[in-house]
């Protein structure tokens, strides 16, 4: 899409009063755009189906050690589908939107009207954490109907994973957008995180050696991860409930300082 075509969407919505109704123009205008942009569209419809099925048949083979540590496959699919989900829809998605915009000057000519630094973020997010949720509730409610030993015991924790993942990944896009040059540099940049998030996905801490299990206890979606699962399997208690809220907590305040510290309105010389 040419810089003309998509600044002429995101430019020509009007502005209305009020943060939620700037920040809802702005997010249609981005859902255009979305629609319009097919491999966008294709990667963040069907690539997580794909490594659902994947994760499936990865859980098969190790069932047993599975339910050693108390999981059943239908959980630990489910539960590595929803970070699959909240990586490519929100995080990888949006790390490539950020930089395009960038590197087409719309954040900078969005900053010169009724938008405020934060609602332009959020505008920008809006579509693809929407439509993540959308995936989520439907993989969630899938598992439960096929898989009877899979339905959620304590809702709760399990929303409240779903939800924190979602904001840290549309956080940590914007950060790691400072430090990528353009939408397609954003499949190289987005490395690192899908390489710490996709280990404890589909292999859970239970069957990892100790020390390799408390390094990934510590990754930045790890925390939402284990309060999906506990949700999911009800053995979740108050220590490790605060432990894993206050971990993605920390990460998402992190986040936040990187993209207050290092990220970029106008293109990278």
């Amino acid at each position: 899409m040419s810089e003309y075509s998509t600044t002429s969407v995101l430019l020509g919505v009007p502005m209305q009063k009020g943060a939620g109704a700037r920040m809802r123009a702005l997010g249609r205008a981005e859902l255009t755009l979305l629609v319009r942009n097919r491999t966008a569209l294709v990667t963040a419809l069907l690539m997580p189906l794909l490594m659902v099925a994947a994760g499936y048949s990865v859980s098969q083979d190790i069932e047993e050690d599975l339910a050693e540590g108390g999981l059943s496959v239908g959980v630990t699919v489910a539960s590595g589908g929803l970070v699959m989900v909240l990586l490519l829809v929100v995080y990888g998605n949006l790390t490539a939107a950020y930089a395009a915009r960038r590197e087409e000057r719309v954040l900078k000519r969005l900053r010169t009207g009724e938008l405020y630094d934060a609602e332009i973020l959020a505008g920008v997010a809006l579509p693809s954490v929407l439509l993540a949720l959308v995936q989520c509730a439907l993989l969630v409610t899938v598992t439960a109907v096929l898989m009877a030993d899979s339905v959620p015991e304590q809702p709760l924790p399990l929303a409240l994973g779903v939800l924190l993942g979602c904001a840290l990944m549309a956080v940590a896009a914007a950060a790691t957008a400072a430090f990528t040059r353009n939408a397609e540099s954003a499949q190289i940049t987005a490395i690192p995180m899908f390489m710490v998030s996709v280990v404890p996905s589909y292999l859970p801490l239970e069957l990892m050696p100790d020390a390799l299990a408390n390094v990934m206890r510590l990754m930045p979606l790890t925390p939402s991860l284990e309060l999906v699962r506990g949700g999911w399997s009800g053995g979740l208690d108050g220590t490790e409930l605060l432990r894993a809220l206050g971990l993605a907590l920390v990460w998402t305040a992190l986040a936040v300082f990187a993209v207050r510290r290092w990220f970029r309105w106008e293109p990278r010389q």
